[in-house]
């Protein structure tokens, strides 16, 4: 029996206690950022992860053993919050679960673009950290933005993080003095590839609600015009196009339903929509099973390069060019600022064009967990 016991105490003194680590991420049901989510916890099983976000965040994860949640949609949650805030006090649920845990990471893509009241972005920023614990910041590029003041406050306050790591150069060349601040290609290019497919003659063609973006609010009605003349295009040649929304909440689906509501009824049997919420699975292997993406969307350009199909960007962010040229794509494609000169024909020949090799950026997306790794693994 005092053998037995022997036993046991050696084997406990060998357990390692779970590290438990709170993450913050953007939570409106984004692909891309659900993606990123979904990476992170795949990739350490022996974390334990907590997210303050919707109930149905717990619908989306529900095949991971590893993610817990605190429903920031319940009505006693959002009605303690504004209470709270007329007394001053913000993000004080999100703060008390994040008391409890051993570290934080701060994983996404566009976290950091000027524009409202960009100092009140910043002071939510800080209050992310938990004292005396180590936080990471990844996956992210940094502006656009037009007053230094914007830019000198959070390279104040980069200053403090752990590590950070930029998912293209020119956010990296800002910041590269900062010796915790490191670049590698999109963490996307991490995700787990699908088992090999039958490739049906269908392509995808994501889309965005242009005037949601500030510095897009003229653009609606002719991208929406150019979107239903390229699906017109190509079902006249034989193909099957998908409409995709990654996002409803920025607008995607309305986006769907005003172009759809242009294209003439004989075309309709050959058009479907598919609308992104808690079916990763699902769009996934719609875009893995396509013949190719016309891609406003960032991260439908990226999961189309991973998938490995010829991606004809529709540019409506510096961060897509960036990283067209950090990962040396020379393919055709268009802008939004003079979408109206766009040809579908020109899109079509960016099937024959527009193939490139992303094997070392899959490989090299893996340096945004280097820091993390030694902090979780260790």
């Amino acid at each position: 029996m005092k053998n037995l016991k022997r036993i046991i105490l050696n084997k406990n003194k060998g357990l390692k206690k779970m590290k438990k680590v709170m993450i913050y991420a953007y939570t409106e049901f984004n692909l891309g950022d659900d993606l990123f989510i979904k990476i992170l916890c795949e990739r350490y099983p022996d974390t334990q992860f907590v997210l303050y976000a919707p109930r149905q965040y717990k619908v989306l994860f529900e095949k991971l053993n590893n993610i817990s949640f605190f429903p920031s949609d319940l009505l006693f949650i959002k009605a303690n919050n504004y209470i709270l805030r007329k007394f001053g006090v913000t993000n004080f649920f999100r703060s008390l679960t994040a008391k409890n845990c051993d570290a934080a990471v701060y994983i996404g893509g566009s976290l950091f673009i000027q524009e409202g009241n960009w100092i009140k972005h910043l002071e939510n920023t800080k209050s992310m950290r938990i004292k005396n614990k180590p936080f990471f910041l990844l996956g992210a590029n940094f502006g656009p933005f037009t007053n230094h003041e914007f830019y000198s406050k959070y390279k104040d306050l980069f200053r403090q993080f752990t590590d950070i790591c930029f998912r293209e150069k020119h956010s990296h060349g800002l910041f590269k003095e900062l010796n915790n601040v490191r670049v590698a290609d999109d963490i996307i290019f991490q995700l787990k590839k699908l088992p090999n497919r039958q490739e049906e003659k269908n392509i995808v063609i994501s889309v965005i609600k242009p005037s949601f973006r500030e510095d897009l609010s003229n653009y609606d009605d002719i991208y929406y015009q150019k979107m239903r003349d390229i699906a017109i295009y190509f079902v006249e040649r034989g193909y099957r196009v998908t409409f995709m929304s990654f996002c409803e909440f920025q607008g995607d689906q309305e986006a769907i339903e005003k172009i759809t509501m242009l294209i003439p009824k004989n075309y309709l049997n050959k058009i479907s929509s598919h609308f992104y919420k808690t079916n990763i699975d699902e769009t996934l292997e719609i875009i893995a099973n396509s013949s190719f993406i016309v891609a406003t969307r960032f991260h439908s350009m990226i999961l189309g390069w991973i998938f490995n199909k010829p991606v004809f960007p529709i540019v409506y962010s510096k961060k897509m060019t960036n990283v067209m040229t950090d990962v040396g794509f020379n393919g055709l494609y268009a802008n939004m600022n003079n979408i109206g000169e766009l040809k579908p024909n020109d899109v079509f020949e960016g099937m024959k064009t527009n193939l490139i090799d992303v094997s070392n950026q899959i490989k090299d997306a893996e340096r945004h967990f280097e820091k993390l790794d030694e902090y979780l693994l260790k």
